[in-house]
């Protein structure tokens, strides 16, 4: 119950201030250029209060997810007066840049949070930014089937030189079932490979089946376990298990099923010096395995001066709008499922998991994320959309003539349906995530 009342609360905040965000964009332009601007709502449905303050009613609505502007004369499908302060009495430019200023917006505010977010405390796993090399490869994988072998290092993924972890995994991700060319170095010899992912999960995400090279350090033990118990403490990094060195928990993890309870020899490095432990693995009848109860997800926190923040934001933000843009155009081409859209059901859902976790940064990287792709979105060309309305005009000025109303009519109607019918799509996908069993059942 709890929860759900993080859940509901948050996802009602973060696609409010998204939403409301993008429609003051639109509010400011328009008033900037003398547009009569109706109504400013914070939410939609019934008036609940407000004010009205020149031309403008601004007003709080029942539905508290997002809002919206109202100028007047917005709608192509009116009768249009040629008043001064009607949104079609003003050139096309200036049509141009209300339309963009929501989602102009909206990147602008992902580009913001993110700065705030390297500057104040940025935590991500320790492997993320460093150099692609594989720890592990899980027997029978889609790596396994393609020759990768621990220890190999990706030098390029597609047309990518020399990639870290944080580029190399959303082309993986992005890429079930297609073939993904990479050139890896193992040793002195530079090999090239082709791996194919597997679909996996509920969203259907490619997975290679590789585990990235990274410090096994100690993150949490388990009151009881034998880890707690033998001597191993928070901070230790092991480096070998029988004098054999660890590239990642899953050789580990493989050795303790070999040996069972017998015992075996850590090294490990604590306080900057090297130490043997001798331990013993306990037999865990849930997880149906020979372990020593801790875990190893170690962080690396950042906390960059404003000028690298915004660098390092900036540049995010354009890499995450390309996958974005990847995303969509493989979802055209039916090479990736439409699973891996998230709808509100999902947003909801990371939204009170972001804000149950320490600190705002984690809510504030969400919002970020949610704030860039609901910019680019609605930059996509489809009437309805902002973009659609930028393609119009765009159209319109080569044309140097209106399109036809009874044009614009057709074309808002077929795309109004699309956009239910997707809708609808994305959120049928949410709830069968949500609900998993029913999913198996209807499949």
């Amino acid at each position: 119950m709890e929860s759900a009342l993080y859940a509901i609360v948050s996802v009602v905040a973060v696609l409010g201030i998204m939403v409301v965000l993008h429609e003051f964009g639109h509010f400011a332009a328009a008033k900037a250029f003398g547009v009569r601007v109706e109504v400013f709502s914070v939410g939609f449905g019934k008036r609940l209060f407000g004010f009205r303050h020149g031309d403008t009613d601004y007003r709080i609505s029942a539905l508290p997810l997002g809002g919206y502007v109202k100028m007047t004369g917005e709608n192509p499908m009116e009768t249009h007066t040629g008043d001064p302060g009607e949104f079609m009495s003003h050139p096309r430019w200036q049509r141009f840049v209300i339309a963009i200023a929501g989602p102009a917006m909206n990147i602008l505010l992902a580009v913001g949070l993110m700065t705030a977010v390297f500057m104040v405390r940025y935590e991500h796993p320790v492997y993320l930014d460093q150099p692609a090399v594989i720890g592990w490869v899980l027997d029978h994988s889609a790596a396994d089937k393609a020759g990768i072998q621990q220890g190999d290092k990706i030098i390029k993924i597609g047309n990518t030189e020399n990639p870290t972890w944080e580029q190399v995994a959303p082309k993986v991700m992005l890429s079930p079932n297609q073939p993904v060319e990479l050139t890896v170095q193992r040793g002195s010899e530079s090999l090239r490979k082709t791996i194919v992912p597997e679909p996996a999960g509920t969203e259907q995400f490619g997975e290679p089946g590789w585990v990235p090279l990274q410090p096994l350090t100690v993150t949490a033990l388990e009151d009881g376990a034998p880890a707690t118990t033998q001597g191993l403490k928070i901070g230790d990094e092991i480096l070998a298990v029988n004098d054999q060195p660890l590239r990642s928990i899953l050789s580990l993890k493989r050795i303790l099923q070999q040996v069972k309870d017998q015992p075996v020899n850590l090294t490990v490095m604590r306080d900057g010096k090297q130490q043997v432990l001798v331990m013993k693995a306990a037999f865990n009848a849930d997880a149906k395995e020979y372990r020593l109860g801790f875990a190893s997800e170690p962080l690396h926190i950042d906390k960059l001066s404003f000028g690298a923040a915004l660098s390092k934001s900036i540049e995010q933000n354009k890499r995450y709008s390309l996958l974005i843009l990847e995303l969509v155009q493989k979802m055209v081409e039916r090479k990736v499922s439409i699973k891996q859209m998230e709808g509100p059901i999902g947003i909801a859902r990371a939204s009170g998991q972001a804000a149950r976790q320490k600190g705002w940064t984690p809510l504030m990287g969400l919002m970020a994320a949610i704030s860039l792709n609901l910019g680019i979105f609605n930059l996509f060309p489809i009437p309805i959309l902002d973009g659609g309305l930028i393609l119009l005009l765009f159209i319109e000025g080569l044309m140097r003539r209106d399109i036809s109303l009874r044009i614009k009519e057709r074309l808002y109607q077929a795309a109004f349906v699309c956009l239910i019918l997707f809708a609808g799509m994305v959120i049928f996908n949410d709830v069968m995530k949500a609900l998993p069993g029913i999913a198996q059942h209807i499949q």
